[in-house]
């Protein structure tokens, strides 16, 4: 027995079942349930198109094809339906990300045309957690970045995207849309820091992506002066805290498997690897 797939880019009348999808798996789908949930799926407003595969007449999977192409609960046949839009569609995303497994098969199929890329990390594991750790104290210096900080905090951001990275998030545009991407997470008080007695950033990280389910931290950078020296765990801790009260009752990020201080970092904290994540850099 046939059964009918097809793929099509989704309209905003599409958006409940679009959310259903999301909804399956809300820690692994964060980052584009959010914008969903801001944006709706106009293309302009959401800032890229977003593609859904049907089956028998049934919306079952997703890819958001915007600065990044992020394939959704995408099932094989899905990822290749959406690599043949993408092949056809030509490249303009910055990256390719997602779950690992359909992220390194959507890779696959697009590599001999998109490829080479500037960097790929295969295996980035995917942290959760729902509660405050019992034997770390939070810093009671970190706390919400003012508006009034944000030139103070800039360069923390831009010097973490960078060591992340590897390229300067201030390229190709000067940095227009990363520095408003900064500024709306001081606005919506998602950006958290601590400072030394003369300004300068200590500790950093930022909470990302957020839905009333899941909430991702980001971001998470301490001043080369002051590493080796025990602020990053109870500052964790802090936004930690910050997350589960005032965000989400799940937070999660993912981390590049061969950070092992940021590894040990999250473990100390109670984060526990519930999935992996790849990313394809351009």
């Amino acid at each position: 027995m046939l059964t009918q797939t097809t793929s099509r880019v989704l309209e905003p009348s599409d958006l409940d079942a679009a959310l259903a999808v999301l909804d399956r798996d809300p820690v692994a789908n964060a980052f584009v349930t959010a914008r969903v949930q801001i944006a709706g799926l106009d293309p302009w407003r959401l800032g890229g198109e977003m593609w859904g595969w049907y089956e028998d007449g049934i919306l079952t999977s997703l890819c958001y094809a915007g600065a990044n192409l992020v394939p959704i609960c995408a099932t094989p046949r899905a990822v290749r339906a959406f690599a043949d839009r993408a092949r056809r569609a030509g490249r303009r995303c910055s990256s390719v990300v997602g779950p690992a497994e359909a992220t390194a098969e959507l890779w696959r199929l697009l590599e001999p045309q998109w490829g080479p890329a500037r960097e790929v990390r295969a295996h980035q594991p995917l942290l959760v957690t729902d509660r405050m750790p019992e034997a770390i104290a939070p810093d009671p210096y970190v706390r919400r970045v003012r508006k009034d900080e944000l030139e103070t905090i800039m360069p923390a951001c831009v010097a973490m995207f960078t060591e992340e990275v590897g390229v300067s998030p201030l390229a190709g545009d000067g940095g227009l849309l990363y520095q408003a991407r900064v500024a709306e997470l001081v606005g919506s008080g998602r950006s958290f820091a601590r400072f030394d007695a003369g300004g300068n950033v200590v500790f950093k990280a930022e909470i990302g992506a957020a839905t009333d389910r899941a909430c991702q931290i980001q971001g998470v950078w301490v001043a080369p002066e002051h590493r080796g020296r025990g602020v990053a765990v109870p500052g964790m801790a802090a936004v930690l805290r910050y997350a589960l009260a005032d965000v989400a009752p799940l937070v999660s990020l993912y981390v590049n498997d061969f950070n092992t201080a940021a590894r040990r970092t999250y473990d100390r904290v109670g984060f526990r690897e519930v999935g992996a994540f790849m990313s394809v850099l351009f």
